[in-house]
This record gives structure tokens, sequence and C-alpha cells, in this order.
């Protein structure tokens, strides 16, 4: 059995990351920034140290989704929990020596060279360039600073502490209505940006999984979790063949059948 902390477990790729473990031999322990009504956590200040090295007490791995997610936030917003808190995961992590740290990285690490402008960073150019998980970093906001800065103290733990850890980019969680939506309400580049980026609640679960359980060929690795979008830019082939990631879903798949559905209505 493998005891698995999962922080930020109310959010929503927290309890996506909850699903991912069902019917498996995993235990979970689930940390909040908060209580919830609808699920059990344990309330957790990941910017107390001394807090969060008590809270991984007798855990295997560590998934730490907790963090400011506001791409638009400004640097005192994203300070705390996002730089600090990120510090107190890791050593934390390294006092309960722990296996593994599997840290919710961000395409917004990587997404400057393809954004319309960093004022704009959920938007994507008309032809984007391909890119693969070990380019170099390129963050399009503060918030994509502190995800490349996460990646830069993933990859200190790992070879100065020998600890295994994932970067793990997600891309846009939305269901599939949330996906329909998205795109008809948004211009051209956000939505290239909504059709490159999705990630289905499946899906998610699908690269939680594999990026917590797979035994890594090396440490740290870099994986890009999103769907099998037609449209993306986000390479998935080396998270593929690294932890064995088979996403399902396509979000052109999803519009397409979305446009049919119109249509036949509109006739009907």
């Amino acid at each position: 059995m493998t005891n698995i902390a999962i922080t930020g477990a109310s959010g929503n790729v927290g309890r996506e990351a909850i699903e991912a473990f069902d019917g498996t031999d995993a235990e979970l322990t689930l940390f909040s920034h908060s209580e919830t009504e609808d699920l059990e956590t344990t309330p957790l200040e990941i910017a107390e140290y001394e807090e969060f090295v008590d809270a991984l007490a007798d855990q295997d791995v560590l998934i730490h989704l907790a963090a400011n997610p506001d791409p638009r936030a400004e640097w005192d917003a994203v300070h705390d929990p996002n730089v600090d808190g990120l510090y107190n995961a890791y050593e934390a992590a390294l006092e309960n020596d722990l296996e593994r740290v599997v840290f919710a990285s961000s395409n917004h690490a990587v997404n400057m060279g393809n954004a319309v402008s960093s004022v704009r960073p959920e938007s994507t150019i008309g032809e984007p360039a391909v890119v693969r998980p070990d380019d170099a970093p390129d963050p399009d906001t503060y918030y994509g600073v502190t995800k490349v800065f996460g990646e830069a103290m993933g990859s200190y733990y790992a070879k100065r502490h020998g600890l295994d850890v994932v970067n793990l980019r997600i891309g846009w969680l939305l269901t599939r209505e949330e996906l329909r939506q998205t795109v008809a309400e948004r211009d051209a580049s956000g939505e290239r940006y909504a059709r490159a980026m999705w990630l289905s609640p499946e899906d998610c679960r699908r690269v939680l999984r594999a990026t917590a359980t797979s035994t890594l060929s090396r440490t740290p690795l870099t994986a890009h979790g999103i769907s099998n979008n037609g449209k993306r830019f986000l390479s998935l082939s080396e998270t593929m063949l690294e932890f064995g990631y088979r996403p399902q879903d396509d979000a052109e798949a999803v519009l397409s059948d979305a446009d049919t559905e119109r249509e036949g209505l509109e006739t009907g």
C-alpha cells in the first residue's frame, strides 16, 4: 500500500486526483486550505513550515496541488503560497523521507512565446511553436514565474537529495460542457488556447495516477498534462513514453460533436 498526501484536495484538480486512485491500494490523506462541507479534508496552511512537516508524517508520495492558481495574480498574491509554500513542501517531504513529489506546475511556465501578450496569458498565436518538456522555461505571468521556480526547486531536491520529482504541467481542466461554452465565448486566440490546452477530467485522472506511480527513468522529469488534442502544441510524446500516459480525449472531437448536435437541432 502506498500512502499519498494530496494538498489542494478540495480544488478542481484535487478532486480529480482523489478519483484517480479510486479502486487502487493507495491510502489517501487529503489537505486543503480550509474545510469544505462536501469533502473531508484536514486544513493545512502550506506557508507554515512546521505544520507542513507534521502533515507529511508516514506518507510516501506528495501530490502538491495547493497554490494560488490565478494566472493574472500580482506578485504579492502568489509569493507566499507558490514560493514559500513550495519550499515547505519539499523540505517537509525530505524530513519525512518521502519517495516522490508530484508538483503541479503549469503550461504558464512555458507559454510566453505562444501567448498573444503577457496581459492575455490564456491566448495563443496563430501558429504556435511546439513546446517539449525539456525546453527552456518561458513564463507568461508572475504565476508562471512561480511555477518555473517550483520546477527549479524540484530539480534541486532531485539532484541534491535523490528525491523522485515529477513536474506536471497541467493544462486547462474543463468538463466537456465547459469547453464548449469557453470556445463559444472567446475570440480566435482564446479559442485556440482552449483547444490546445484542454484537459478532460478523465485524462486528468490518468495523468495524475501515471505521474504518481510510474517508475521513473531519471529524476526530475517533466510531464505535460493535457488531453490528446489535435490542436495541441505541448508535446505529449515524452509524457506518453516516460509515464505510459494514454490520453483518450480530444477537444476537436468534443467540439465537432457539439457542432453536429447543433446542426441536428437546426434541421430537425
